[in-house]
């Protein structure tokens, strides 16, 4: 169900243009400078910012930016994360479809796909964050070791990923039908991840890594 429209979110976005950046290709090849960080994830679909904010507080070292289009859920989110020391974060409110123009080839080494939105119409598998379209793209901009981390609640799109992975010849590091069967502190729990968690419903991970060239 979308979001009801909040009347604060597009004045609050452009309010905070240090920290929501509306030209992000001009930072390509320069986040980790600009972010005082060695190491860069990116979390594509980052929604109301649970996951982001609460790992980017967990490991402060490390460079985080968040992705998310919908911009009703994108202020939500970094209105949290502007609570928080946020100097090694930075935010992008708009569409992933152009993300090889943000950063520099090699320059990610981590990129989080959190529940991403499952497309179930066969018509739309292109739009999926995990079709080869998008792997492609992912592949260029993780560094030689880079990996994709995916959880999901949809057993329908884990299989797919898997097999878009598999065509695409990335390495299957970790597979999980059931991850938080077994606790996970190093991993944050989000309010929607939760509610399935309460319902005795499996969370679905895998963490791929780049093939060799």
């Amino acid at each position: 169900m979308r979001m009801r429209k909040k009347s604060w979110a597009e004045p609050f976005l452009k309010e905070n243009p240090d920290f929501v950046i509306e030209k992000p290709e001009v930072r390509a090849g320069r986040w980790h400078e600009l972010l005082g960080c060695t190491r860069l994830r990116v979390e594509i679909g980052s929604g109301k910012g649970d996951y982001f904010t609460k790992m980017a507080a967990m490991n402060t070292e490390e460079g985080w930016i968040g992705i998310e289009k919908e911009h009703n859920v994108a202020a939500v989110a970094v209105k949290k994360a502007l609570a928080q020391p946020h100097e090694h974060m930075a935010f992008i409110a708009q569409d992933a479809d152009q993300i090889s123009t943000w950063f520099a080839p090699g320059e990610i080494d981590v990129i989080h796909l959190n529940f991403s939105d499952p497309w179930p119409k066969s018509g739309y598998a292109k739009r999926r964050l995990s079709h080869a379209r998008f792997l492609k793209q992912y592949e260029t901009l993780l560094n030689e070791n880079g990996q994709v981390i995916m959880k999901t609640d949809n057993p329908k799109l884990f299989e797919f990923s898997l097999t878009e992975f598999s065509k695409e010849n990335w390495l299957l590091c970790e597979v999980s039908v059931d991850f938080r069967r077994l606790p996970h502190p190093e991993d944050a729990i989000t309010e929607y991840e939760q509610k399935f968690m309460d319902l005795g419903q499996p969370i679905y991970r895998a963490v791929w890594q780049k093939k060799a060239i």
